[in-house]
Formats: structure tokens, sequence, C-alpha cells
């Protein structure tokens, strides 16, 4: 057994356990970061999953990763390049096809091609919502205060959202409170009447959650999507150089640079508690590592009820963790492909280089989520894809192509439970959507990748397989997540902090969670 002393322990190297190291490093504190797979990164990795192809096996796509933390951190320096996605293709179950462009005229005269209402209502919609998510982005790095609580700590950070809400117009108050309430199809049938385009925009609503765009308080995920940007550029998205490990790969860098330790296969079996405080941590090999404070870049289920004893937390505290609804939905099926497949409705080498969606309508996406309900794979599922060889030619060998499939919906409580029968089923599935755009897509394939949302918990770590570590419904943002009294990052456990995706602002490769938690362990040490 060896026993090491650090400022402090972070278990888990996902990009948010990476954030808070590299911040705490920054600050002159001696770090470690404790990861359980070979490679650090969580659910943003790359992995060379057939000889020669490489895929971003889970996370595959970058906009909301803070550009204060890019900054900060010299992401750039350390390797992080990302490359834009210009478009957007949705195929039509008509054989016709909408899509959007960076080009604001091409997409406008699109638009028009389907409906001249639409392109007209198009701008003063992208307005509105770039109004919502610029009002709603200073709250990211807002720390959730206890509205019940008379801590001068919880006081001050009322008043700082007493005053930010004072800052708004009236009419920017409505708006964000119709979005955290509504669903993305209300919201979006108030704008617009093509089926392909209110399909493609509502899909943004249900990434991450188990419902589906009728259900309320889809609008406010649809509103956290739209909050990304690259370089500057407001709603942007894209790919980075060497996939979602290339995201992680630059932070680890950057946290290394900066003096912090960073271990692999290094599995935590629990949290040392001494005196009512976390003191440190024992690996599963028997090891022990000691620390002034323990943060965990887990999610909340893993967190407290995991790796702590609960009779170290209040009851009503482990019952609300309980309950953290955390449901995956999502899986992911990449594909090495011998050449692209053809779609019907566009031969255009142009549309390669961003996102294809099947998403013809609002209401193929709810007959998606209705087979979900019901414990099954959606028949015809809602897929977002990009071809990641074609951007970064270096994902696949000469010639060929890697192409990556977000799938919704996956259950991870399928009816009998998941095996190789049902990830099968999900397979066919996919290909058999795709085929009815793409029909030679099954002569290019190499070789396929099936992953549900059991395999992201076993492979990754995350519980239920919830991409976003808990869903980002109205009861479960802000000062009511993960639970209400303890979204500051910290835990009724002292030296036992919190900063991952299942705390404040919520999922995506966004490392908000991990910098404003290392933010606060740094501020309690002052």
């Amino acid at each position: 057994m060896t026993l090491r002393q650090y400022d402090a322990i972070i278990i888990g190297g996902g990009h948010n356990g990476l954030v808070a190291a590299a911040y705490l490093a920054r600050a002159g504190r001696k770090v470690v970061v404790l990861e359980r797979r070979p490679i650090v990164g969580g659910a943003a990795v790359t992995e060379e999953i057939f000889p020669g192809y490489k895929f971003t096996e889970f996370s595959y796509v970058v906009s909301l990763l803070r550009p204060e933390i890019i900054r900060e951190l010299e992401l750039p320096k350390h390797g992080l390049k990302i490359l834009p996605l210009p478009s957007t293709f949705t195929p039509m179950e008509n054989g016709d096809y909408l899509a959007s462009w960076d080009d604001h005229d091409l997409t406008r005269r699109e638009l028009y091609r389907h409906s001249p209402k639409d392109a007209e209502a198009y701008d003063e919609y992208a307005r509105v919502m770039a109004r919502a998510a610029k009002a709603i982005k200073p709250i990211i790095n807002l720390i959730p205060p206890d509205p019940s609580s008379l801590h001068p700590r919880d006081l001050l950070n009322l008043l700082k959202l007493g005053q930010y809400a004072a800052s708004l117009s009236e009419k920017e108050l409505y708006m964000i409170a119709k979005l955290a309430t509504q669903s993305s199809a209300d919201l979006l049938e108030e704008w617009f009447e093509t089926d392909a385009l209110k399909g493609t925009k509502a899909a943004s609503g249900i990434i991450g959650t188990f419902l589906g765009p009728r259900s309320p308080g889809t609008a406010y995920v649809l509103l956290h999507h739209y909050m990304g940007e690259i370089d500057g550029a407001f709603r942007a998205w894209g790919f980075a150089k060497g996939g979602s490990g290339g995201v992680s790969g630059a932070i680890a860098n950057a946290a290394r640079a900066l003096g912090a330790e960073i271990r692999v296969n290094s599995p935590v079996q629990q949290v040392k508690v001494k005196g009512g405080r976390a003191v440190g941590v024992v690996l599963e090999n028997g090891d022990e590592i000691n620390a002034k404070v323990v943060m965990s870049a887990a999610d909340p289920k893993r967190t407290f009820l995991q790796f702590v004893e609960p009779k170290h937390f209040p009851d009503e505290f482990v019952t609300s963790i309980q309950n953290f609804r955390v449901r995956g939905s999502s899986g992911k099926v990449n594909i090495a492909l011998s050449k692209l497949p053809r779609f019907t409705a566009l031969n255009e080498p142009a549309l390669y280089r961003g996102a294809v969606s099947i998403s013809p309508s609002i209401d193929y996406i709810e007959r998606a989520y209705d087979d979900a309900k019901y414990g099954q794979v959606s028949k015809r599922p809602y897929l977002d894809m990009i071809f990641p060889s074609v951007i970064d030619p270096d994902m696949a060998p000469p010639g060929h192509h890697v192409m990556s499939c977000f799938v919704q919906y996956a259950p991870y409580d399928i009816e009998g439970g998941w095996d190789d029968t049902k990830r099968d089923q999900l397979g066919e599935a996919v290909i058999a959507t795709i085929e009815e755009y793409a029909p030679n897509i099954r002569e290019c394939i190499v070789g396929m990748q099936v992953i549900s949302p059991k395999d992201i918990e076993a492979i990754a770590g995350i519980t239920g397989g919830n991409i976003f570590h808990g869903e980002l419904l109205l009861h479960q943002i802000f000062f009511l997540r993960p639970v209400p009294q303890w979204a500051d990052f910290r835990t009724p456990l002292k030296g036992y902090y919190f900063g991952a995706s299942g705390a404040h602002p919520g999922g995506g490769v966004m490392g908000a969670p991990g910098m404003l938690a290392a933010k606060e362990i740094l501020k309690d040490w002052r």
C-alpha cells in the first residue's frame, strides 16, 4: 500500500476533471487526476476501433466548450484545432431535401424554395434565439445560489442573480420563461411551416433527454445547444482535429504543462473520510492517496452513492440523488466505410463536410420517441451523422472514410435488457433508415461499432448511459442541479466537491462545471 499527499485529487479524467485539474494547477496547487480507463477523456475520446479507422466513440462535435477555458488554458498552443462544420443537410421523405449552409444568402434561397414565409421568418427567429442564448449565457458562469439560505455567499450570489435579471428587458425575461417551459415543437410551430425545418431544429431539443419534441421543457434543451460558439462565431459547430479525443488531449496537455499529474488505469474504490471530512481516496488496487480536498468529475450517482458511504450524507440528500433522472436515451453507431454513401436527394461533395440529419418532421421524431417510451429501439430513429474523415483525413486510411451516427432513441431500460441481439437490432434500424436516403450504404460498410446506453455506462462509466450525466429538465437545472441546496459545487461532506456534467450548467463538451468547481475550491482555500 502506498500513501501520497496532494492538495487536490480529481476523480475522473473526463474533460471536466481535466479542466478542474488545469485550473487548480494554474493556481499553484499539487493536483492528481485519477482515471479508471487507459486513456483520458471520459466520453470525449478518439479510439481506433478497426485498424486504420479512428472514431470519436461517444461525443463527436464541439461548440459548447467555453471560450474562456480555451483562452485561459491556451488550448490551441496545446494542440486544440477546431474545424468548422459548415452545413446541415436533411433529406426528406418525398425525395427532396433541405439544406443550410455557412453562406446566409444560400440558406435563405434554400428556405425560400420550400416556403417564402419561412425564409422571411428565419432571420427573425435566429435573432430572437441568439438574444435568448446571449441573455441566458451569463447564468453559465454564475454559481447557483441556494434561495433558502442566509449564508453570505448565497446572499451575494442571489444579489448577482437579481442584478442579472434586472439587466434584462421585459421581453427577454418573458422569452426565457417561455423557453424554459415550452416544448420545442410548440416553439417552432409558432415560427415555421416547413416540416423538415421544424424537425431538424426540434432535434436539438431532445438530445440527451428521454423526451419527445412535444414534451414541455425541450425548448430549453434546444436553447442549451444554441449557446455554442467557435472563435467568436455564435451558434457555430465544429469537429476537433483528431476527434473529441483532440479536445481532451489538449486540456490534458495544458494541465500537465501547469504541473498536474494524470494517472490512468487508476480506478477509485472509495473516498476516505476522517472526522467528517474527505481526506483522500482508496484505489481498487489498495493504494491510498491523501489530499486536502477531493473533487469528483464522475456522474452524481457514482459520486454520492458509490464512492462515499451514504451515512456521510443527510438522508434527504441521498434520496434526492437516488431520484435524480439519468435515463440514457441515446446510442452511437460508428461505421468504417470503403467509400462515401450516395444520397439520392443531393449529390453534392460539400454536404459531406457538414452534418446530415435524419429528421424529416417533428412527427417523425415523436414517433421514434413512442417506440422508446415502451422499451423499444426506435424503428426509424432520429440520426445526426457526420463524416469526420472528410474534414480530417487522418481519421481513416487513404480513400476510405468513417461515419459517426448519433442515434435517438435507444432506451437504457430496453425491454429484456441489452444484449448482442438488441445491439444488432439498433445497428440494423440505423442502416435501414440511412438506406432510405442513401441506397448504397450497405455496400460501403467495412465495419460497424454499435454502442447502446448500457455500453456508454460500462465503457465511459456514466450511470444510465446518459450523455449529460442527468437530464436537462426544469427540475434538474441551475440551483436544483444536482439537488437543491447543493448546486454550488460543494457537498454535505466537507472537503468533497462535485464538478461534472451532472452539476450546473449541465452537459456537453463544455468544461464549465469543472472550471467553476475549481474556482470554488480555490475560494474556500483563500
